[in-house]
């Protein structure tokens, strides 16, 4: 495949791709696809760490997921789009292409959509302020739950000081980091072809296991939940680490999407305020007009 050459002015608001973009969701809207299966609605999504533009991003799962959820806010928390990775070859599927087409959708049928860019879509931060396609663009924001219970939106990346003072190492991290997610695929077809069931995370199970990855997890909360305590706030709604997690830290709540490269997981929030981590593993299959979700559920007391 040939590789574009990626200019930022081609992700302004009003710029090419945002124009194909749209015109493509439009197609999509006409066909009338996903109706087959009746939603669960919930107040709120929070997504991050999707890594479109990449082989590891595993786009149907997140399709299966958002046919199974709408909500009145979605927010995206950063690593939407993986520029990084693009910059060295871009791998674009169908699928891929359909889940932007679903954030475009729902926001021009209502949903706020909310998009806070992270480090590997840090070219967006530049349109900050700005909309797109209806997504708002933001560089972090404050969501208020229906319990009025308040929680900064943000990336995360800015707590982490791989990211902000030695960035060859965590561009150098995230390429070890794809390795990882790639042999994970093969290992994961292996398992299928061998009749084992259940979903196993190689890269999952090498940042459990490694004392340095865990250490760096439990620095990142810290240094998140130090800025968020000086702010006055109930607590935050984070992404970055790749590590899904809804915790009770000092008294404040710390919630991590995760992502949908290796663990596929979300966040929602039910009309009562309480949020929900959801992991994603497979298709759910429909029981007597309802979705039988495969899946395990945290909830946030």
């Amino acid at each position: 495949m040939r590789r574009p050459n990626l200019n930022p002015t081609d992700f302004r608001p009003d710029g090419p791709l945002a124009a194909a973009l749209l015109g493509q969701a439009e197609q999509a809207h006409s066909t009338g696809a996903d109706q087959s299966v009746a939603p669960l609605t919930v107040r709120s999504i929070f997504l991050s760490d999707i890594h479109l533009g990449t082989r590891a991003c595993q786009a149907e799962r997140l399709l299966s997921f958002l046919r199974h959820y709408e909500s009145s806010h979605l927010y995206l928390v950063g690593d939407i789009v993986d520029f990084w990775a693009m910059s060295r070859g871009i791998h674009w599927s169908r699928n891929q292409n359909t889940v932007v087409q679903k954030f475009l959708k729902r926001a021009r049928h209502g949903t706020r959509v909310i998009f806070v860019p992270g480090n590997h879509d840090e070219v967006l931060r530049e349109y900050v302020g700005t909309s797109f396609g209806d997504v708002e663009l933001v560089q972090e924001c404050i969501h208020v739950a229906a319990d009025g219970r308040r929680y900064a939106v943000l990336h995360g990346d800015e707590f982490d000081q791989v990211t902000r003072h030695h960035r060859w190492v965590a561009i150098l991290g995230d390429v070890a980091y794809n390795l990882l997610v790639r042999l994970n695929t093969w290992l994961s077809l292996a398992r299928r072809t061998l009749g084992i069931s259940g979903y196993w995370s190689l890269s999952g199970y090498a940042k459990r296991k490694v004392k340095s990855a865990v250490g760096f997890i439990f620095d990142f909360e810290d240094s998140v939940m130090h800025a968020v305590r000086d702010r006055g706030l109930d607590g935050v709604i984070c992404g970055h680490i790749h590590s899904a997690a809804i915790r009770d830290i000092g008294g404040l709540t710390y919630i991590n999407c995760g992502d949908w490269v290796d663990s596929c997981t979300a966040i929602v929030e039910h009309h009562d305020g309480r949020m929900e981590l959801i992991h994603w593993i497979a298709e759910p299959q429909a029981v007597s007009g309802q979705p039988e979700r495969l899946l395990e559920a945290v909830d946030a007391e």
